[in-house]
């Protein structure tokens, strides 16, 4: 197969939760350890930081990430989803996976993966694991899908496990209370294996000891007022609260004897987006106007959204906006700037929202815009309407994202 067939093969014949949604969920190991088996169990062995949570899993997960390349380690890299292009998903210092390795990758197996009916998350997941021990990785850092005890990813025994915070989202599958979405991101912590807490209070804290204790996990709940030591290239509050969780992280590996040292921490945060090549968080895309993509797409990332934007002089805010429909989006909708002026879309997913249903919601909560009939539309009629002065900012998905990058 060429590269572009075997990518039509793995969309037309995998499940995949990002475009079709809870249809694609497998709500237990059994096809992982399936794959693992066929593969000869290239889990087992992999040394690995694995982390989990509900909002900046990705950004900590790439920091971590940059520090050990800056380190010298050779670094494997497994996060989703992706932009623009699968291999985003799969990398090693920074560099995607190779088009022919993908390929080999699903030529050589697809005869027995078939017959277990994996996911598109289930097959990405064994092709990290697979690929990273074919390049000999040294170690890897593992972003789960959107749980944690039910993951595909968890089927390793990492060096330390991370757990960013709790937020609302994804409650058909993980829970109705923050302290049962807790519990299931806690289903990453692995007996005796370091744990590292982000952000956690009351009962959500309290339900991170219980599992530690009864799993007898040394446990770090990162205090989130120190001042941080080490700029970030990633900006914003939420993003300062990220790089702690980071360093908290890099200390664990350092106390387990990963040669790691100041400088390194200091590139590693500085460099992580050339390191890494992460997109998509307060990116900007062009000024003037100043033209800002964000991927945040529940309560608490557009909150964050919202603190980066209090601190931004502008003179009118142009909010090109879409979301999926399976998203409790009238929380969501309420966090927006009411001042705003909103172009409506759907990115081209068939879990996205109508753009006219969109609009009508948002209507109901007092924003006011137009709907249009595709993100690019949006985009254009945002960027053309804002002035010199103005601001946009394409967020609400990772999906209408990606259709601007």
């Amino acid at each position: 197969m060429t590269y572009s067939e075997t990518l039509a093969y793995l969309y037309a014949q995998l499940p995949m939760f990002q475009r079709i949604g809870k249809a694609a969920y497998k709500a237990d190991l059994r096809n992982t350890h399936a794959l693992m088996e066929i593969l000869d169990h290239p889990e087992q062995g992999l040394r690995c930081v694995h982390v989990a949570g509900t909002n900046g899993k990705g950004s900590t997960s790439h920091l971590v990430s940059s520090v050990l390349q800056e380190a010298g380690y050779k670094v494997g890299l497994h996060t989703s989803p992706h932009l623009k292009d699968l291999r985003e998903r799969f990398r090693i210092n920074g560099a995607m996976i190779p088009e022919p390795e993908l390929v080999r990758f699903v030529e050589d197996h697809r005869s027995g993966f078939e017959p277990i009916q994996a996911s598109f998350f289930e097959w990405g997941v064994a092709l990290a694991f697979w690929w990273f021990r074919e390049e000999q990785v040294d170690i890897a850092v593992i972003e789960t899908g959107m749980g944690g005890r039910l993951d595909s990813t968890n089927v390793v025994t990492p060096e330390v496990s991370v757990i960013t915070n709790i937020g609302w989202d994804h409650m058909d599958f993980l829970g109705q209370t923050l302290e049962a979405i807790a519990r299931e991101k806690a289903g990453i912590m692995k007996a005796g294996i370091p744990t590292v807490i982000g952000e956690a209070f009351g009962d959500v804290a309290d339900a991170f000891r219980q599992k530690a204790e009864d799993l007898s996990v040394p446990i770090t709940f990162v205090d989130q007022t120190v001042p941080l030591v080490y700029p970030s290239a990633l900006a914003g509050a939420h993003q300062e609260r990220n790089a702690r969780t980071a360093l908290a992280t890099i200390e664990v590996l350092r106390g387990k004897g990963w040669l790691i040292g100041e400088e390194h921490i200091r590139l590693g945060f500085s460099k992580v987006v050339s390191n890494t090549s992460l997109q998509g968080r307060w990116q900007i895309l062009a000024e003037p106007p100043l033209t800002i993509a964000d991927v945040a797409h529940n309560v608490d990332g557009i909150r964050a959204v919202k603190g980066m934007l209090e601190r931004l002089p502008f003179e009118a805010l142009h909010i090109v906006f879409g979301a999926v429909h399976d998203k409790d989006l009238r929380t969501v909708l309420s966090e927006l700037p009411a001042g705003a002026t909103y172009y409506f879309c759907k990115a081209n997913i068939p879990r996205g929202l109508d753009a006219e249903a969109l609009r009508a919601q948002a209507l109901g909560l007092g924003l006011r815009g137009l709907a249009y009939p595709s993100v690019q539309a949006a985009y254009r009629a945002a960027f053309s309407a804002a002035a010199l002065n103005d601001l946009v900012l394409i967020t609400g998905s990772v999906f209408v994202v990606a259709e601007v990058l």
